[in-house]
């Protein structure tokens, strides 16, 4: 099912908001982002796999829809959105942002952290809360396969945050399955008012998995990087299901994408 409609384009890098494949990204900075995150919100970071999956199933794209922000997570999406010609302000990654979230916060913020592999997000709560000075990371829980579709374990989850006291969630289970989560169970979250889906960034702090160099990531390869480092999970995203964007994003710069 194809659910992106016409979108033109009018060249203008002062646009609040930029639409790639019928998905409406915040244009903003990481400055920018960062003030308006201090009364909190939803914060999504679409990349070029989100805009596929968006574009295949109807509740991830209304979820997305209601997002607070959805922010470019993907080089790639930069250079579309020049291509397209409305170009995004900058790249604010899930794993750039996350940290520079949790540098620039004072002592109210508690976060919790949601996801990763078993022991990640207890070594990265370590490596946080040792980097900011205190702890900033109250809490973590590692859920088992399945759980979203599980009742008992998801109000086993609501509840561990909940008695947590976090003022801060963020959830690294894989899109699109942390965004559901969160939507599905924000209302219950009594002190939760930021609720960050952060892919695989839990994974980074730990320092389990390494980020791509520098380079890589400014030249919109750093999708190449993490096929090399598990290739058996991912070879199947980037090399079959993910290369459609690029005859999307054309059909969608010549009005015939519908």
């Amino acid at each position: 099912m194809n659910l992106a409609t016409e979108a033109v384009s009018v060249p203008n890098s002062d646009q609040r908001t930029v639409n790639i494949l019928d998905v409406e990204i915040d244009n903003f900075s990481l400055h920018e982002l960062l003030e308006k995150l201090k009364t909190g919100g939803v914060v999504y970071t679409p990349n070029v796999d989100h805009l596929i999956k968006l574009q295949k199933d109807p509740s991830f794209h209304d979820i997305y829809r209601q997002a607070d922000y959805r922010v470019c997570d993907s080089q790639m999406l930069m250079y579309a959105s020049s291509f397209l010609g409305s170009p995004l302000k900058e790249k604010i990654s899930g794993s750039d942002l996350f940290p520079a979230f949790y540098n620039s916060q004072d002592s109210s913020v508690k976060i919790f952290l949601l996801g990763g592999s078993e022991g990640s997000a207890i070594k990265a709560q370590e490596k946080i809360n040792q980097k900011v000075g205190r702890e900033i990371v109250i809490d973590t829980y590692c859920p088992p396969f399945g759980f979203e579709n599980d009742p008992q374990e998801c109000a086993k989850i609501v509840d561990l945050i909940n008695e947590s006291g976090a003022t801060v969630l963020a959830v690294g289970v894989g899109a699109p399955k942390q965004e559901k989560w969160i939507h599905r169970h924000k209302s219950s979250l009594s002190t939760v008012r930021t609720f960050f889906a952060v892919g695989a960034t839990i994974e980074f702090e730990a320092g389990q998995v390494l980020r791509a160099p520098k380079w890589m990531s400014t030249a919109g390869i750093e999708w190449l990087y993490r096929l090399l480092q598990e290739p058996e999970r991912l070879w199947k995203r980037y090399l079959l299901e993910d290369t459609a964007f690029f005859f999307l994003v054309f059909r969608q710069k010549f009005k015939s994408y519908f």
